[in-house]
């Protein structure tokens, strides 16, 4: 199923939080567009995170059965915001949806997808540690990468490397 007769469906089955989807296109050189990229996406609102992915499973069209990824990506250091980087698979009827939702960097807050997709769990505790993004109703937040008094976000681009962590170089 293409993406837009993904968009459709959903929004037919009365989903809320859908805000767009944006299809990959080559570079322009007349209108100074660099084009973009990558996988199709649907943008949604990350407030309606759960009840978006829960209509993705459930509804009979889509199946999407798998939650494949879960990760987020900060574009620039002087950016206002991350993105949540969600990918689906339906194993019935062999496609796949990438999901973008934007969280300003003044509030890193979004539900966890743990209740819809198991596999969420371990996606969600890296993305935390690596970015910053807190995983509202998760059910076990501890660290899995990082010791518990590490200080910042390594994977976001404003991140400054420590010197030395407890008297070890880390030069």
């Amino acid at each position: 199923m293409e993406l837009q007769a993904i968009h459709d469906t959903l929004k037919a089955a009365g989903v809320v939080g859908l805000l767009g989807c944006d299809e990959p296109r080559p570079a322009n050189k007349k209108e100074k567009d660099p084009g973009r990229a990558g996988m199709p996406f649907l943008l949604v609102d990350p407030a309606e995170i759960v009840p978006l992915l829960t209509a993705c499973r459930d509804e009979s069209r889509l199946q999407f059965d798998l939650l494949i990824d879960l990760t987020a990506s900060d574009p620039a250091a002087d950016g206002d915001d991350l993105w949540v980087l969600i990918q689906l698979l339906s194993l019935k009827y062999r496609h796949r949806l990438a999901i973008k939702a934007h969280l300003p960097k003044s509030a890193l807050s979004i539900a966890s997808a743990t209740a819809v997709y198991r596999a969420a769990n371990w996606h969600e505790r890296e993305c935390s540690e690596m970015f910053g993004i807190t995983f509202e109703g998760h059910p076990d937040p501890r660290k899995i990468l990082l010791p518990d008094d590490w200080a910042g976000f390594p994977l976001r681009k404003d991140y400054e490397f420590p010197t030395e962590y407890h008297g070890i170089s880390c030069e």
